[in-house]
């Protein structure tokens, strides 16, 4: 029978995850037409073999390097033949009640291309996993101001709401939605590419939908925490790219001059090993290697 429902997860060293992750989909998706794609960038912890041997039934594809997140979930996509398609990271816990009635929204929503649910840290307190435009100005007030907001009246509030995007570590799309927005860019490694395919989505004039009401554990930057200089790294040069996409020149302008101080004082910090501070140098060339572009 052909499923209803794509589950699409990213591993890459994953494997303290992956069991719990793994576990709460068997019991999530008992009464949904399910497929579950584990697409596996290349991890050397054994994650591999865990799937392999403790979930057979997981659809497990190894590519030979490590693809970024936004090719990896591509190679999932086009795998796939669900109607719906769940993005889900491999460091999340998902409740029984919590994909049929993500699904159940989502068919009954038909404008809607996307929805998303509440992010929750193991210890209850909520991250914030929505948000609207996203441009220089429009950071500094989430950072500042929306972000602690959001985050003390989230576990008061059980209303839909309609925004722009959808945190990418549990995000629940229509085929259709994806396809017309052209997947995943792939030109994003990691970070901003769920903000950007919800904008084109919105583009094609599909609606991105965020329910409070349902809830997901996410322990949260489970395969990154061990490289935290160069995934922050990462995530300035996925920031660049986006800003290029779908920013004005000001707000490109505004974020290089930020950016050059925030790596320049990156460099000459004292906490930062020579190490380090060559990688930083190394990036800092990468994210502006067309500059002129931003």
């Amino acid at each position: 029978m052909k499923p209803e429902l794509t589950i699409i997860l990213v591993n890459f060293n994953d494997e303290a995850h992956l069991e719990d992750c793994l576990s709460s989909l068997e019991k999530g998706t008992s009464k949904l037409a399910a497929e579950v794609i584990l697409v596996d960038n290349h991890s050397q912890d054994g994650s591999s073999e865990l799937v392999r041997t403790a979930f057979p039934r997981v659809k497990l594809i190894r590519n030979e390097e490590n693809f970024g997140y936004a090719r990896a979930n591509n190679i999932g996509i086009k795998a796939s033949s669900g109607e719906f398609i769940l993005f889900l990271n491999t460091d999340t816990v998902v409740p029984p009640e919590a994909l049929p009635a993500l699904v159940a929204e989502l068919r009954a929503r038909t404008q809607a291309g996307a929805v998303g649910p509440a992010l929750v840290h193991e210890n209850g307190r909520f991250q914030v996993s929505f948000g609207g435009r996203r441009n220089f100005f429009s950071e500094i007030g989430q950072k500042c101001f929306l972000n602690p907001y959001y985050k003390s009246v989230l576990g008061r509030s059980s209303k839909p709401r309609d925004v722009w995007w959808v945190s990418g570590a549990c995000l629940l799309a229509r085929r259709t939605a994806v396809e017309e927005a052209g997947f995943l860019d792939e030109n994003f490694f990691l970070y901003f590419e769920d903000i950007d395919l919800c904008l084109r989505m919105r583009e094609k004039g599909w609606e991105i939908v965020f329910f409070p009401s349902i809830r997901i554990t996410h322990a949260g930057a489970a395969t990154t925490s061990a490289l935290k200089l160069q995934t922050r790294l990462e995530y300035r040069r996925s920031q660049v790219y986006f800003y290029r996409k779908h920013n004005s020149r000001i707000s490109g302008a505004l974020l290089k001059i930020f950016l050059k101080l925030d790596l320049g004082w990156a460099t000459l910090s004292w906490r930062r090993t020579p190490e380090e501070k060559e990688l930083v140098r190394s990036e800092k060339a990468r994210i502006f290697e067309n500059e002129n572009k931003l």
